[in-house]
């Protein structure tokens, strides 16, 4: 005779654990309200084939830099010279082929270097010599925008060949390839975080940078490395917006980059003090703040009051932070 088991019963819904549903998919909810007002508010062309295609290739760059950028504050750590970094990037690949005569390509290459060698030198004056990450990304945020200016005291214009900057606007079956450079990021910091080793080390040093030190894992050589990756991808994204300007402006170019990536990378849900956050995040994280700023660039919403808006969107993630952690605890004591 064949046992049969009766069905265990779903826990009952109770304020406490609707709390903590809402709370934990605030964002995708906050995305789909964020578009059906732009909607309701007859934003022109705002679901337009075009204008989505734009929103991903203005939103390429930023996409790029989140993804280490989420790694490094999973581990509790933080760069806040991107932005510098972006504007150095450019100003090198247009003194290359301007001044030294480099073909594109090179100049792109060399471009890249130069922000890897300083996330190598943020991260071994942090790892080396146990220096604050905001005190010296910091500082290297005001030195790198001066190494720019100094290099480049005027904006440098045209110089990448009209085919070679064609990709910042062009793209495949109709997939822009700034969505595809993004996309192949996301997917890498995907898999990086969720199947390999580097990813439990991150979420591990996050946690419990001691204790992770003692299990073994190599602490300086990860937090090292995630430095560098994240200025090399800031190289690549300086590159994306020379490509996407053709030109140059190193007083300008990358000016609250790093508010833009921390803002979305804190809504996306990672931790400012480490040890949580998905890639699946950062991605809604991006994705809500590219679309809140073209909506309002649609709705011809003034510059200033646009600021205002996205300062209130990093306080709301700093509140939405707090909030899940909440939840997170709701959950636990159902």
């Amino acid at each position: 005779m064949t046992e049969t088991t009766a069905p265990v019963p779903s826990a009952p819904m109770t304020p406490r654990s609707v709390y903590g549903f809402v709370m934990r998919n605030a964002l995708p909810f906050g995305f789909v309200g964020l578009v059906v007002l732009f909607v309701a508010l007859g934003a022109p062309n705002f679901l337009t084939i075009g204008n989505v295609s734009n929103i991903v290739r203005l939103s390429a760059p930023i996409m790029v830099v989140a993804i280490p950028m989420a790694f490094l504050l999973i581990m509790g750590y933080v760069d806040l010279s991107i932005g510098s970094q972006v504007a150095l990037a450019a100003v090198v690949a247009g003194l290359m082929v301007t001044s030294l005569g480099a073909s594109p390509v090179i100049a792109i290459i060399g471009a890249i270097v130069v922000t890897s060698v300083v996330g190598l030198f943020n991260g071994t004056l942090i790892t080396r010599l146990g220096l604050s990450p905001i005190i010296v990304t910091l500082g290297m945020l005001t030195a790198v925008r001066g190494i720019a200016l100094l290099a480049a005291p005027n904006s440098i214009y045209a110089f990448f060949p009209t085919d070679l900057a064609a990709v910042s606007y062009t793209g495949v079956l109709g997939i822009p390839y700034y969505g595809i450079a993004e996309a192949i990021v996301v997917v890498l910091g995907a898999f990086v975080l969720a199947w390999s080793p580097v990813g439990r080390h991150a979420l591990a040093i996050g946690v419990n940078e001691e204790a992770a030190f003692l299990s073994g894992i190599n602490v300086r050589r990860t937090i090292l490395g995630a430095f560098v990756v994240t200025g090399t991808l800031a190289g690549v994204a300086g590159v994306m917006y020379a490509l996407l300007l053709n030109s140059a402006p190193s007083g300008q170019l990358g000016v609250g980059f790093e508010l833009d990536v921390l803002t979305a990378v804190l809504l996306g849900g990672v931790a400012f003090n480490g040890g949580r956050g998905t890639i699946r995040g950062v991605v809604l994280g991006v994705l809500f703040l590219a679309v809140l700023q073209n909506g309002l660039i649609l709705l011809n919403v003034p510059t200033s009051f646009g600021l205002v808006i996205k300062g209130a969107a990093l306080v709301a993630a700093a509140l939405l932070d707090q909030a899940t952690v909440r939840a997170l605890f709701v959950t636990k004591q159902r």
